[in-house]
């Protein structure tokens, strides 16, 4: 098991009456992806700042390498990278010039300075745009060069607030592309996103937290195995599904829940290997078959399980 680089223990913060973050404790080892998520209004904007010593906590603490991170300056601070959600570049500087003006600032300079800048916009694909301004960039661009101006220090824990808002599918697979690029050099990331199919591919641990609680801090596959239904088996039939059939098909072993619509059916299974019993128990039927297909539980499946379905806006 790889050492633990981020301890989060039991952080909590109001405000007013409202308990935005109540008890949050989890931890992020060395080389690791771990994914944050939560509904609106959950409690994981408030967390990463907290994470990152832009908040103070009412309570709780954050260690980093077993040094405490606080507000100010602090040597575990220096750790860490942290991308915002809103974009934190000058429109009137070039794409080099902003990377040298946040080098600066993390102390960086002389041939280090520009060796650094030069290797963050090759790993953001921006090498060509190195010359030109922000405010001629996609969003996916500035997204990209976002990210290049959290790397300069050479962090050991990144930290993204939704890095993917309001970019191209080819952005935000460029994106992707040098977030696995970070992963196979051993740096640990803090992702969090709205889009599940992104911390699907990203995470290999993930901690759910909602009104301000950890629901879940777990493997994928650990999630997985909460749910009743692992996989599921879409099938459309050449006829309509009568209730009879609806109501035996959901008597049968490993079938957890039926829903027909018309001559379509969903159906939730305990395991993956169930679907083909099921396919010969309606083939037996002498029901015609048009199209089958089966599916894992996703993530989402998992999320909305656990946070429930009601809208948080």
């Amino acid at each position: 098991m790889a050492a633990v680089l981020l301890s989060v223990n039991q952080l909590s913060k109001s405000y007013g009456a409202r308990k935005a973050v109540d008890g949050v404790s989890f931890q992020v080892q060395q080389g690791q992806t771990v994914g944050l998520i939560g509904p609106n209004g959950a409690g994981k904007s408030t967390t990463v700042s907290m994470i990152c010593g832009l908040l103070r906590s009412d309570s709780g603490s954050v260690l980093l390498n077993g040094a405490p991170v606080t507000q100010g300056a602090s040597a575990a601070k220096r750790l860490i990278g942290y991308v915002p959600q809103d974009l934190a570049l000058y429109d009137d500087l070039s794409s080099l010039e902003n990377l040298k003006l946040f080098g600066a600032l993390y102390g960086l300079k002389g041939a280090q300075l520009k060796q650094r800048c030069e290797q963050v916009l090759a790993l953001v694909n921006l090498s060509d745009r190195a010359g030109d301004n922000p405010s001629t960039f996609s969003g996916g661009m500035k997204r990209r060069l976002n990210i290049a101006a959290a790397l300069l220090h050479e962090p050991q824990l990144l930290i993204l607030d939704e890095p993917t808002v309001g970019v191209d599918p080819q952005s935000r697979n460029a994106i992707f592309d040098t977030l696995e690029a970070l992963q196979a050099q051993g740096c640990a990331l803090i992702y969090t996103s709205h889009y599940m199919e992104e911390v699907e591919r990203l995470a290999d641990h993930l901690v759910i937290i909602d009104h301000g609680k950890v629901l879940a801090d777990e493997t994928p596959a650990a999630l997985y195995q909460r749910l009743p239904a692992q996989a599921a088996l879409q099938v459309e039939l050449a006829t309509a599904a009568g209730a009879e059939l609806v109501a035996a098909l959901s008597a049968l072993d490993g079938v957890r829940s039926v829903q027909a619509s018309g001559q379509q059916l969903s159906i939730a299974l305990a395991d993956a290997a169930q679907a083909a019993p099921v396919l010969v128990w309606l083939a037996g039927q002498g029901l015609t078959l048009l199209h089958f297909a089966t599916a894992k539980t996703s993530l989402e499946n998992i999320f909305l399980n656990l946070t429930g379905r009601s809208l948080r806006d």
